[in-house]
C-alpha cells in the first residue's frame, strides 16, 4: 500500500470521527468541512471550493450559488474561490486535518482512487445516474471498479491541429483516419517541403501523449482501467504501444532541433511554429487554439485556416478506435457530506449552468445540451468527437500518478533521443509503480 493511501487512510478516520463529533450526517443534518445542519428539516450549509476567482467567471459562480439558495430554502452555499495552484495545496490538508469542503475539484485517475481507497469520497453513482447517463464516457476518468466518484464539468480531448492552407497546398484533401492515412499525409508534407509536424519534445509532457494515444489504440478499455489500480504494465498492448511510437519518430516527421523544443513558450515553440505557418501539424489539446492566438502578432492566431482532428486509428489495435485521450475537472462531494451537496453538484452540470458556463469561455462543457454554446468552429468539432467517443482516457501522468507518470514520461522522451527501447518504456514505468507500491 502507498504512502500516500496510508496518509489518506488516516485523514479518512480524522474526517470520520469529526463528523461523528458534529452530528449525524446525510439528508439535510451535519456535514464535515465545516457545514452546520439543525437536523431533519433544519437549515443546512455546504461548502464550496472552485478556482474561478477573477472576473465573470467569479461573478457566475456566486450567482449559480445564489440561484440554488433561491431553489432550495433553507441550503446556504457557502463559497471559497481560490487560486489553482492554492486550492490544490490546501485540499491535501484539509482532507489530512478532516476539514475537507463538502464539493470540491477532483482531477481523476489515481488521485482519485487514492481518495476512494481511503473512504474520503462519496459515491455518487445511485444519486447522480441521470447525469452520468446524460455524459456518457466523458465520466470514465472518474470511475473505480464501475462506481462514479465525480462528475466531470470541463473536459477537452487531444488531436492534431493542422493549417488548412498548407495541408491543401500539399495535395491533402481529407483528414488521415488511419496511421497508414497519416504516414501517406506525412509523406505529402515532406515532398512538398513543409514540415509536417512539430513537438516540444523539450517539454517532456508533448512527447508522451504520442505514446499515451498509442497505448489508447492498443490497449482495451478494461486493461486500461485496471492498471489504474493494479499499477500493472505487463500486457504486450503497452509494448505494442512503444513500438507504434518508435516507428513515427523513425519516419521523421517532426521539426528540426524537436528534441530541445519548448512546448508552448515563444515564437520557436512547437506551439510557435503552428502559429507562424512553419509546421503542419501539432498533436495538442484543446487549449491549442487560444496558444496560437497569444503567439500571433495581431492576436487573431490562424482563425479559419485552423483545424482539428482525432488520433488515427491502429489497425488491428485492441483498443476502441474512437476512444479519446483528454483530461479536465470534475466536482466530487466529500464522504459524509449533506445530500444537498450532491444535489447541487447535479445543479452544475444542468443544461442552464452548462451553457452560463461555455458562453464565458470557463471550459469545454460536458452537458452534450450545451455544447452549442461553444462559439469556436475547431472547438466545436473537437467537442463532437468528444461526445461520441465511448470513453475518455486521461492523461496518463494524471491517471497513473506524478511519480509514476513521471517515469513514464521520461523514458518516453528518451525513446524520441533514440536513447531508449519501447521495452525501456514499459520497465521503467514498472519499476516506479513497484517502488511506489
Amino acid at each position: 500500500m502507498s504512502k500516500r493511501i496510508l496518509t489518506l487512510i488516516a485523514a479518512g478516520s480524522l474526517l470520520t470521527l469529526t463528523a461523528c463529533g458534529n452530528g449525524d450526517n446525510g439528508n439535510g443534518d451535519t456535514a464535515d468541512g465545516g457545514a452546520t445542519g439543525a437536523g431533519n428539516g433544519g437549515d443546512v450549509t455546504i461548502s464550496w471550493w472552485h478556482n474561478s476567482n477573477t472576473g465573470e467567471g467569479r461573478e457566475y459562480y456566486d450567482q449559480v450559488a445564489a440561484d440554488f439558495e433561491e431553489a432550495n430554502p433553507g441550503v446556504t452555499v457557502e463559497v471559497s474561490p481560490m487560486q489553482h495552484e492554492d486550492m490544490l495545496t490546501r485540499l491535501d490538508a484539509a482532507f489530512q486535518s478532516g476539514d475537507a469542503p463538502d464539493i470540491f475539484m477532483e482531477r481523476g485517475g489515481g488521485e482519485l482512487a487514492d481518495k476512494v481507497e481511503a473512504g474520503l469520497i462519496r459515491d455518487i453513482t445511485d444519486d447522480a445516474a441521470d447525469e452520468i447517463e446524460l455524459l456518457g464516457g466523458t465520466v470514465a476518468g472518474w470511475q473505480v471498479e464501475d462506481r462514479t466518484y465525480a462528475l466531470p464539468f470541463s473536459l477537452g480531448v487531444v488531436g492534431f491541429w493542422y493549417n488548412k492552407e498548407l495541408v491543401e497546398s500539399a495535395g491533402i484533401t481529407e483528414e488521415p483516419e488511419t496511421w497508414d492515412e497519416m504516414y501517406e499525409a506525412i509523406d505529402k508534407l515532406k515532398e512538398a517541403g513543409i514540415e509536417p509536424i512539430s513537438v516540444g519534445a523539450g517539454d517532456t509532457w508533448p512527447a508522451a501523449h504520442y505514446w499515451y494515444q498509442f497505448s489508447l489504440r492498443e490497449c482495451a478499455q478494461d486493461t486500461l482501467q485496471d492498471a489504474v489500480t493494479s499499477l500493472d504494465f505487463s500486457d504486450e498492448c503497452f509494448l505494442r504501444a512503444g513500438e507504434d511510437t518508435q516507428q513515427l519518430v523513425e519516419s521523421e516527421p517532426f521539426n528540426r532541433g524537436f528534441l530541445s523544443t519548448p512546448a508552448q513558450s515563444g515564437p520557436t515553440s512547437a506551439s510557435g511554429l503552428m502559429a507562424t505557418g512553419r509546421v503542419a501539424m501539432e498533436l495538442q489539446g484543446h487549449w491549442e487554439p487560444g496558444v496560437i492566438m497569444g503567439l500571433t502578432e495581431d492576436g487573431a492566431g490562424l482563425g479559419d485556416n485552423l483545424g482539428w482532428f482525432p488520433f488515427p486509428a491502429v489497425e488491428g489495435g485492441e483498443g476502441d478506435q474512437d476512444a479519446q485521450l483528454g483530461g479536465g475537472d470534475a466536482w466530487a462531494v466529500s464522504e459524509g457530506s449533506p445530500d444537498a451537496a450532491v444535489d447541487f453538484v447535479k445543479y452544475l452540470l444542468s443544461d442552464e449552468v452548462q451553457q452560463g458556463f461555455a458562453e464565458l469561455d470557463m471550459g469545454l462543457p460536458t452537458n452534450p445540451n450545451a455544447s452549442d454554446s461553444v462559439q469556436d468552429p475547431s472547438l466545436a468539432s473537437l467537442l463532437e468527437v468528444r461526445d461520441n467517443a465511448p470513453y475518455v482516457q486521461l492523461y496518463f501522468d494524471t491517471a497513473f500518478g506524478a511519480s509514476v507518470g513521471g517515469a513514464m514520461n521520461d523514458a518516453i522522451a528518451l525513446l524520441f533521443a533514440g536513447q531508449a527501447t519501447p521495452q525501456d518504456i514499459v520497465d521503467d514505468t514498472q519499476a516506479a509503480a513497484d517502488a511506489q507500491g
